[in-house]
């Protein structure tokens, strides 16, 4: 199969979709492999690198989609991109499609093959090609969110971990998988206090276990969010329904109770936030302002740490890559129901359900 690796143009998003390790896994496997000139710098890898492990370079974006077979990548196409794509050809990326119906409409008329990174499952029902960005968001929302409580960045003007004599920040973090367990850990190693909602008493149960002594677990309900979010100073959005919208558990009304200068990082963007006034930015523009409280809702978080992020990804899609490849997705979804999770559309049709309800758009379970 021949498979390509287009350079990512969303804004400041540094990452690849395969770094030189992963092409030369698929060479060995009898593919050939094109990349978009310098489509690793922003990793850390260049033009040479991929050619000395049997890659060819080519010149352009409109190259790469107009050759190859499959392309892999690692966020949404946009506009531009999706004008490139063609019927048949495997699309291996993150979609997140519930959160723009533009993006929707768009891959859908194209006839591609969508395979969505993030509805992609493992025989325990896991999401393997979330988790290693989920943890890179995670750990992050708590980097970003103690920058913008600094009172220059319109702050409250809070340590998070506060200092002998003066009492650390208080973070809320919604929801207990990858992310939020990911936050609370950073946070909790920081100093401050946490508290952990989730809807799963068996999650809180387990969270309970393992987290240190400044993290305490509260179930999760409109009620304990409200009475959490009056002593927050930062708030972390961790809330994820695979493939669906996320639920708007922060009401614009909520904001009313919060300390000015709070911080909200809704890490859930992607998904179209836990929070009504979350709106995605980006890493030149990270922040808004609404009712005094402080909004960062960068939606390629981990994009900021290319070669990280880069590797990490790399490391969990590259078995699905090959699988792909090395039998094509048909049979590569008949051989593992994780992949046919992954598959939320081919020609034309909407194969996975939430999507499908989101937009109100016909839903046609895959068939082979």
């Amino acid at each position: 199969m021949l498979i390509g690796v287009p350079r990512e143009i969303k804004v400041h998003e540094y990452r690849v979709g395969l770094v030189p390790a992963g092409v030369e896994e698929l060479v060995r496997s009898s593919h050939q492999v094109i990349i978009e000139t310098h489509a690793g710098d922003g990793s850390g890898f260049s033009d040479e690198d991929y050619i000395q492990v049997g890659a060819k370079i080519v010149p352009s974006a409109s190259e790469v989609y107009g050759q190859a077979e499959m392309i892999i990548k690692v966020k949404e196409p946009l506009k531009t991109e999706i004008q490139l794509l063609r019927a048949g050809q495997v699309v291996f990326t993150y979609f997140h499609f519930a959160a723009d119906r533009q993006l929707t409409e768009g891959v859908r008329d194209s006839k591609c093959v969508a395979v969505a990174y993030e509805t992609i499952t493992d025989r325990l029902g896991r999401l393997p090609l979330l988790t290693p960005m989920s943890e890179v968001a995670g750990k992050m929302s708590i980097q970003e969110g103690a920058k913008y409580l600094e009172k220059p960045m319109m702050g409250r003007g809070i340590l998070l971990g506060g200092v002998p004599g003066v009492a650390p920040a208080e973070v809320l973090i919604l929801g207990g998988g990858v992310v939020g367990t990911a936050a609370a850990k950073v946070a909790a190693g920081l100093g401050a206090h946490v508290v952990i909602m989730d809807v799963s008493l068996d999650r809180l149960r387990y969270l309970d276990d393992v987290m240190p002594d400044n993290v305490d677990t509260v179930y999760s309900s409109a009620y304990n969010i409200r009475r959490y979010l009056q002593t927050a100073d930062l708030v972390v959005g961790a809330v994820l329904l695979p493939g669906a919208k996320a639920p708007a558990l922060v009401k614009r009304e909520y904001l009313r109770l919060m300390k000015h200068g709070a911080v909200i990082v809704d890490v859930a963007v992607d998904q179209g936030g836990c929070c009504e006034t979350t709106r995605p930015t980006t890493h030149s523009e990270p922040t808004y302002i609404v009712d005094d409280v402080v909004h960062y809702a960068v939606a390629n978080m981990p994009g900021a740490v290319g070669r990280t992020s880069t590797i990490a990804l790399t490391n969990a899609t590259l078995p699905y890559a090959l699988k792909l490849a090395n039998l094509g997705w048909k049979k590569a979804a008949q051989a593992d129901p994780g992949i046919a999770e992954g598959i939320n559309m081919h020609d034309g049709k909407v194969t996975n359900r939430p999507v499908a309800e989101t937009f109100g758009m016909s839903y046609q379970p895959l068939a082979f």
